[in-house]
């Protein structure tokens, strides 16, 4: 009997400890109600994150080489890339084609000429070839030995001889001695590839094209546009980053760059105004005294590519090239 009487007893403590439990959630209620307040910053962080990523671009450059290419978006690229673009676009206003020429034949026979050469050498050889085959059915007809002395300082002189004379029968047999404006059209002249078709079709014609030269290639591989490296897949891949009305001036801008601070062998990165925006910035010199001093042409103070360059080129301090022979 004194077993079931301790039982009852066992269960009226249980009993006692239900109005107990019945509170606990009552002092645990408010309790849960600081919780959404908690919460409710987080959307506010999330909405400052982009900011304070695009700002951290331009504070520490040298970190965007490990979160680039596995962690920026294809969005972020873009942005990234035209941003780019515009800077360089203030920088170099006055960019245009650095090699001389008054009509679509002279520019096709330069950018053939400009082959694993300067444009500088090939302003200051042109004057004379133009003077005496100013048309093509003239260069057509010409004497090659003689072509070729005239092209000698170029390099290459016999294959780009060749090449010269060649497309300049084609256009007299094909276009009536007229250069074509269609890109079809211009890969099939001797000599002419994509590259050298945009170029004319770009600055001769008004036609938008990206002019993927050594310069271009290696710039949008060091700020990660892409890391193409067949020409033909560098052009798709910068193309599909920017508008197709930027592609002519964009092409421009990144040679001028390229000629001018970012170097292959020792960039200008001390004295690079994109130098924030760069994963490859320190790859070159960061001092920007030392890095002043790396600078070429019109940035460094002297002369330019063009014998005849533009006029808003001379009006924003550039300076001409001497011609062939002066001192």
């Amino acid at each position: 009997m004194r077993k079931a009487a301790s039982a009852p007893a066992k269960k009226a403590a249980p009993s006692k400890k239900a109005p107990a439990a019945k509170k606990a959630p009552a002092k645990k209620s408010p309790a849960r109600k600081p919780a959404p307040l908690k919460k409710a910053p987080a959307p506010k962080k999330q909405l400052v994150a982009p900011k304070k990523a695009t700002a951290s671009v331009p504070a520490a450059p040298a970190k965007t080489v490990a979160a680039h290419p596995r962690g920026e978006s294809r969005t972020a690229l873009v942005r990234r890339a035209r941003r780019i673009n515009r800077e360089l676009a203030e920088v170099y206003p006055y960019a245009h084609p650095e090699l001389d020429f008054d009509n679509p034949f002279q520019l096709v026979v330069a950018t053939v000429l400009s082959a694993q050469t300067t444009d500088l050498r090939v302003n200051q050889t042109t004057p004379a070839l133009f003077a005496k085959y100013p048309t093509p059915e003239e260069l057509a007809a010409a004497n090659p030995e003689e072509v070729e002395e005239i092209l000698r300082p170029t390099g290459f002189f016999r294959a780009k001889t060749k090449s010269v004379i060649g497309l300049s029968k084609a256009l007299v047999e094909q276009f009536g001695g007229e250069v074509p404006g269609r890109l079809e059209d211009l890969v099939k002249l001797p000599g002419v590839g994509r590259k050298t078709a945009f170029v004319v079709l770009g600055n001769a014609f008004g036609r938008p094209g990206i002019t993927v030269d050594t310069h271009f290639q290696r710039l949008v591989r060091r700020w990660k546009w892409t890391d193409e490296t067949d020409p033909d897949k560098i052009e798709a891949a910068v193309g599909a980053l920017f508008p197709k009305s930027d592609w002519t001036d964009l092409s421009h801008h990144v040679i001028w760059h390229g000629r001018r601070i970012c170097h292959a062998r020792k960039p200008a990165c001390g004295a690079c105004p994109i130098a924030p925006l760069c994963p490859a910035y320190g790859e070159g010199e960061t001092d920007p005294e030392k890095a002043t001093k790396l600078l070429k042409y019109e940035k460094a103070g002297q002369p330019g590519q063009r014998l005849k360059p533009p006029q808003a080129y001379l009006d924003a301090g550039g300076r001409a090239a001497p011609p062939l022979g002066a001192g």
